[in-house]
């Protein structure tokens, strides 16, 4: 069968790598045409575009970039009917994605959503639309089935995609020598994917290393960014390339050896808590987005890992709070006993709650079943 898939960021480019594999294990006649990245280009699919092309972060930036997002949602349709698939599977991204789906739907195609929108975050009357547009909706997070089971939906929960990606990441072997870090402690800054939250959140984390000799700070790159990016901000902090070091797509390895992580929201933090690392959770977007973002938000966190705990397991700094004073205190509270183990212990009920691993197995082997049923009809 053919499948065309649409994810829209690093993250969706890895979750939809490890789908496009069970999808191919369940059918193995199965052709992939997706939006998304290398890994899923690698997995076997034909790419369309790359996820480095769609990456607009906020309300603001979206404004400013919107005729480049409707030139994509057009040449999208056009190239989801040319292809003629036998499903249209979305993964997260759903500023794009549900603009996607509604259409697809109205086209006759078969529609599945991968990994649901955070709609009981914000916005939640959006539900009404995917119950039109989704035939059958695939979440990740414990709490989400009960959420649309308020307004009569009946989604499959498969468990979270990252148990199997991070419990299967190969330990590296000689990665400090590789990358020229000593035996000193290392702090690892996650500040995002997109160009525009890097350069946000980079500057401030860069601003806490000269309070830290003791320890060794170690940029995770995004594969979507070359390493000139990073450095053209290294050297307007004023850091230089020294005492801060740089690793490109090796975020996984770099927290297997890391003490401590100042991280972007996002998946991020979720991966971070996975490899047991303690770590503050640092968000600012522009003050448009954010004074609209508030007015819409309806959860007490951000951090997926304390809305999954259901309570305060790592430190949030947001907007207005994530400077460098504060992100120095919160810092050095990582490295006490105390707090180390009060995270962890957080961390270990994170883990509880997520479920099996085989998510992305459990998911495409739903969808081949679906449409086959469908099929027989």
């Amino acid at each position: 069968m053919k499948y065309y898939i649409i994810a829209g960021e690093a993250s969706g480019d890895l979750h939809g790598s490890n789908l496009i594999k069970g999808l191919r294990e369940a059918d193995p006649e199965a052709e992939c045409r997706a939006w998304g990245g290398g890994l899923m280009e690698a997995a076997g699919a034909h790419l369309v575009k790359h996820y480095r092309d769609l990456a607009f972060m906020g309300f603001a930036e979206v404004l400013m970039n919107l005729r480049t997002i409707l030139g994509n949602i057009k040449f999208c349709k056009q190239d989801i009917l040319h292809y003629r698939p036998d499903a249209l599977v979305l993964i997260d991204y759903p500023g794009f994605n549900l603009r996607i789906a509604k259409w697809a739907k109205a086209q006759g195609l078969k529609v599945f959503y991968y990994i649901s929108p955070q709609l009981w975050a914000w916005h939640s009357s959006r539900v009404h639309n995917i119950k039109a547009s989704v035939d059958r909706l695939f979440v990740i997070l414990p709490f989400e089935e009960a959420f649309y089971r308020q307004y009569d939906y009946e989604v499959d929960f498969v468990g979270h995609p990252l148990m199997d990606v991070v419990d299967q990441a190969p330990t590296p072997e000689n990665f400090r020598r590789k990358h020229g870090l000593d035996d000193k402690p290392i702090v690892a800054l996650l500040p995002g994917s997109r160009k525009q939250e890097i350069e946000r959140m980079l500057e401030i984390m860069l601003k806490v290393v000269p309070d830290f000799p003791g320890y060794q700070f170690v940029i995770a790159g995004a594969p979507s960014q070359p390493e000139s990016f990073y450095r053209k901000i290294l050297e307007k902090s004023g850091t230089g390339a020294s005492p801060v070091s740089f690793v490109s797509d090796e975020t996984y390895a770099l927290l297997r050896h890391a003490e401590a992580a100042l991280a972007t929201s996002g998946t991020a933090t979720l991966e971070t808590a996975l490899f047991g690392v303690p770590q503050v959770v640092c968000y600012r977007g522009s003050w448009l987005s954010y004074l609209i973002a508030r007015r819409l938000v309806n959860v007490e966190f951000i951090a997926l890992a304390n809305l999954i705990a259901g309570k305060e397991v790592v430190r949030e700094l947001i907007q207005s709070d994530y400077h460098a004073e504060n992100l120095k205190e919160e810092l050095r509270k990582l490295f006490q006993p105390e707090q180390r183990q009060r995270i962890r212990e957080g961390y270990r009920l994170i883990r509880e709650r997520l479920g099996e691993p085989g998510a992305s197995q459990r998911a495409a082997r739903l969808i081949v079943k679906y449409i086959r049923e469908d099929q027989k009809e």
